[in-house]
């Protein structure tokens, strides 16, 4: 009797369960869309031998346009694509007029492919065509109106010897003036981000730097660093071949003032500062009686003459004034060389 209750008890569970409905199935969730790759990082070419089909035609150009000394300024921007920066007269401190006081600039690109394609600029009344070492100008009706020929500039002080007393900061063959975690190549030139170990004050130094090839990179990143004074004061390092030099640009101290004129010469030339360095004055109570001063020259041409800087410029490792300090090299991120660093107490 037992057993048949059970057998019922069983077939009527059987049957309700078979009665009631399947549950609901739980609303799939929505997938999660896959984050985008991050854009490419732009090329950093640190060697003139190891660079692009571009290099060779990025440069200066000297000669006549209509009669008149003229010249370009010839930025690569990637993939065959050319800035041409005009400048009546000559080159930003041989002979440019500064008018406009913004240059103009033409587009140009390649007219086919290939290392030996040529670059086509247009404009108006002119074309221009850059093959080689050589940019002809033309009319639209194909007279020639110019030609200019590709010069190299050196900074008047390139390989400037230390005088006597002068503090050899380095010469390509040690790292005893920097802290630990300066870093040298191994064709012996000093890299971005170190410090030097001694602190410094009123001084007079000279360096010489190389600027990346970062054709496709712009603003900013495009071969940034910067020498800080005292680790407190910057004169910016930066790739502003053909720009117009702005307090952020090539030789301009930081966000305080911009060069009189822009020295800097295309990326990859060894370039140079030579800079007079003053430090603040205080009085006994430790108030700034005076700010510090600097005057500079870039490639050997006076692009500030006793600028006063009111403050450590903006990013400054060390944020408040001070007498002393060491040097700085920032590291940006970009591959920065420098080489024959000394300097003179006053």
């Amino acid at each position: 009797m037992k057993s048949l209750l059970l057998s019922a008890s069983l077939l009527v569970g059987t049957l309700a369960s078979a009665a009631d409905p399947a549950p609901p199935a739980a609303p799939a969730k929505p997938a999660v869309p896959a984050k985008p790759a991050p854009p490419p990082k732009p090329s950093a070419y640190d060697d003139p031998a190891k660079t692009d089909e571009d290099f060779p035609l990025q440069g200066e150009y000297v000669g006549k346009m209509r009669d008149a000394a003229f010249a370009f300024q010839v930025v690569a921007r990637g993939k065959g694509t050319f800035d041409a920066v005009l400048c009546p007269g000559g080159l930003p401190g041989a002979g440019w007029t500064r008018q406009p006081a913004h240059r103009q600039i033409v587009s140009g690109k390649r007219t086919g492919e290939g290392a030996d394609a040529p670059v086509r600029f247009s404009s108006n009344g002119w074309i221009g065509l850059l093959k080689g070492n050589t940019l002809e100008l033309t009319d639209f009706k194909g007279s020639a109106i110019g030609l200019l020929e590709r010069v190299e500039r050196k900074s008047d002080t390139l390989g400037a010897k230390p005088p006597e007393g002068a503090i050899v900061l380095f010469d390509g063959t040690s790292l005893a003036a920097f802290k630990e975690g300066a870093k040298m190549t191994p064709d012996g030139l000093l890299m971005q981000g170190c410090t030097t170990k001694e602190a410094f004050g009123d001084c007079q130094i000279h360096i010489e730097f190389r600027l990346p090839y970062m054709p496709e990179a712009k603003g900013q990143a495009r071969g940034n660093s910067g020498l800080y004074l005292a680790s407190r004061y910057e004169v910016q390092m930066l790739d502003s071949f053909g720009l117009n030099g702005d307090n952020n640009e090539c030789g301009g101290i930081y966000t305080v003032a911009k060069p009189q004129v822009n020295m800097c010469l295309p990326p990859l030339t060894w370039q140079t500062y030579d800079i007079d360095f003053k430090a603040p004055l205080f009085d006994d109570q430790g108030m700034k009686t005076a700010d510090a001063e600097i005057t500079v020259k870039h490639n050997g041409v006076v692009i500030h003459d006793k600028v006063t800087i009111p403050k450590p410029t903006t990013a400054a490792p060390v944020s408040t004034d001070g007498k002393l300090g060491t040097l700085y090299l920032q590291d940006h991120g970009n591959p920065m060389r420098y080489r024959n660093i000394w300097l003179v107490k006053k």
